[in-house]
């Protein structure tokens, strides 16, 4: 161990050195002093910190001791004294100030740093690392995004990407409007680095790279089609649409639907853009997974039709009428023929339902063949002259069969609702009450499904049936966009139900807890075949469609001026939460009368 006196030599003598070269016109020619700068890193602690400034500061100035400057300065990077370590951080963005090409070491070193567990020590890299980027930081974010994708170097610890990927997002991502410049150049260069990186990405990774580059000017609003036919692209790349599918694969289908519902957004947006389809997605949909429907995963199989169902209004005629075979078959399968005593699955129909609606909207005569319709378009695929009368009375026998299990449900719904209001005002602590309130939405949101049903069905029953392509209906899982109404109307909005950090709400298992906990048995088995499971990591989900009406305070109180006749006022609107309940029916149900409502109401 060095004595004081030795160390206090050694400092003295840096000082001299640095003296020195600070005051020659030509610090070339001081060598000497430069080595014994160096030489410096191998003396006492104080020493080296001292050289650890020194180091960098006059590096440029002797580029035949650069190497041997910089495996110096390197080491006093792996000294177990923190200050050390601290200074030779501090001290890196200096040796590619002046000198460019060590920048894409420096930043692979400050990478593999980020891994540090003292705060400041990881401070320092954060300010060493901002400090390069300022500098070049084209050439930087390529060394970085090196962390990222280099998956098969098998030397690569994942804990560096790990934390190379966070330095990205909480660092570089929020400063993209200061580093990323010129603009457009810089933009085209990071979002080439990220597609890239895409290789090896978990579901999280993958949200946080398109987040981004949704964010950036190049995919904006004024952005030309191509560009978003690339962002469509990137998801459909991680789709893995080109691959066979393995019904085993639970990865496959789970990045699969991840990334369909990631690319809605893209389609409801720029509908206009000729070729920003989701024409990829329904064809592997179609002739993959449809196929093996039964072979998913119950959580998946919900999910898949809800995407189905979200996608379905912004398809082309063409892919309309491919799926729809498909579409029909699911759909033969949920709605029974007859009464089986089978339990049935009421979210499902309302998702095939949706989607049969918007695909026929798109190419009615399809239907034909299929349903046994007679719609005219006066195309040789109308096929009028082939008696498909068959199809039609099954069809529809099958609609009126789950019509008739709709409207049961209902009425256990309906009347579970009234318990659920008696429930709520004896209850006395917070727990009951919110375990009620978790109940009510639960119903709510049972009952809207029920209401899709019952409006979708209706209008099928005709031979020349006008299906539904505009936004009357909005699926129960999402939340309504409130009709506007003038300010001294009540707007109020039906409370969309708690959901699941994945979007996808499971009312059909939430459990009450505590004092007035327990379920009303009625409204259970009501809620039995109304499923809404699902896995979705964590995707974001839930624009709101919104329908148009005349306010919902004014239609509230029809339905309420009818029940009065009914007499029914006294064993339902008086409930304190009645206003709420009937907003939920007149959401989906405007083409009703509030007389209609009403023997929705009681069955």
């Amino acid at each position: 161990m060095t004595d004081a006196s030795e160390e206090a030599k050694q400092i003295e003598k840096l000082y001299e050195f640095g003296e020195r070269l600070n005051e020659a016109k030509d610090k070339s020619q001081n060598v000497k002093d430069y080595e014994g700068i160096i030489d410096a890193t191998k003396t006492s602690i104080k020493a080296k910190q001292l050289a650890a400034q020194l180091i960098p500061r006059f590096f440029k100035f002797f580029p035949n001791l650069s190497s041997r400057a910089l495996n110096a300065h390197f080491d006093l990077i792996e000294e177990e004294d923190l200050a050390v370590r601290v200074q030779a951080i501090r001290g890196l963005p200096l040796f590619c100030k002046d000198t460019k090409e060590y920048i894409s070491k420096i930043v692979d070193i400050l990478g593999q740093l980020l891994t540090a567990e003292e705060i400041v020590e990881r401070d320092a890299v954060h300010k060493a690392l901002m400090s390069v980027l300022r500098q070049d930081v084209k050439e930087s974010l390529t060394a970085l995004f090196k962390h990222i994708w280099n998956v098969e170097d098998p030397s690569q610890d994942d804990t560096i990407r790990d934390k190379v990927l966070c330095f990205i997002r909480d660092k570089v991502f929020p400063l993209k409007a200061e580093l990323l410049r010129p603009q457009e150049e810089m933009e085209r260069h990071i979002t080439d680095l990220i597609k890239k990186s895409l290789g090896d990405v978990t579901g999280a990774e993958f949200r946080m790279f398109m987040d981004f580059l949704k964010s950036l000017s190049i995919f904006g609003e004024k952005a030309p089609p191509e560009r978003l036919k690339e962002l469509i692209g990137i998801i459909e790349g991680q789709a893995d649409l080109d691959a066979q599918f393995d019904v085993s694969d639970a990865d496959h289908i789970d990045r699969l639907i991840s990334c369909l519902f990631m690319a809605i957004p893209f389609f409801v947006v720029r509908i206009d853009l000729r070729g920003a389809s989701g024409s990829k997605f329904l064809n592997y949909i179609n002739k993959h997974i449809i196929p093996v429907f039964d072979k998913l995963p119950e959580e998946r199989k919900l999910d898949l039709l809800k995407g189905l169902a979200e996608i379905s209004p912004y398809t082309t005629p063409q892919d309309s009428r491919q799926i729809l075979p498909s579409v029909v078959q699911l759909l033969k399968k949920y709605m029974p023929r007859r009464k089986t005593g089978e339990e049935t699955n009421f979210t499902y129909v309302e998702c095939l339902l949706f989607s049969f609606h918007h695909l026929a909207h798109k190419a009615p005569n399809a239907t034909n063949s299929l349903c046994g319709y007679k719609i005219v378009t006066g195309q040789p695929s109308d096929r009028l002259g082939e008696d498909f009368s068959e199809y039609y009375k099954e069809f529809t026998e099958r609609l009126s069969s789950i019509e008739d299990l709709t409207r049961a449900t209902m009425k256990k719904l309906t009347q579970g609702m009234a318990e659920h209001n008696k429930a709520m005002a004896a209850a006395k602590s917070d727990e009951a009450k919110e375990s009620i309130k978790t109940q009510k939405q639960n119903t709510t949101t049972g009952l809207r499904t029920c209401n899709n049903i019952l409006a979708m069905t209706k209008p099928l029953h005709s031979k020349t049936p006008a299906f539904i392509g505009d936004k009357s209906v909005n699926l129960s899982w999402k939340e309504a966009v409130k009709p506007s109404v003038p300010s001294s109307a009540t707007g109020t909005g039906v409370k969309r139900p708690s959901t699941a950090a994945n979007g996808s709400n499971n009312f059909a298992t939430k459990k009450g807890r505590g004092a007035g906990g327990m379920q009303n048995q009625l409204v259970n088995r009501a809620l039995e075949g109304i499923s809404y499971g699902g896995r979705g990591g964590g995707r974001g989900r839930g624009r709101g469609w919104g329908g148009r009406g005349r306010g919902r305070g004014y239609r509230t109180r029809e339905v309420i001026d009818v029940l009065h006749q009914v007499s029914f006022q006294d064993k339902f609107c008086l409930m304190p939460d009645a206003d709420e309940f009937l907003d939920s029916l007149w959401t989906n149900n405007r083409h009703c009368s509030p007389l209609e409502i009403v023997l929705k109401l009681i069955g």
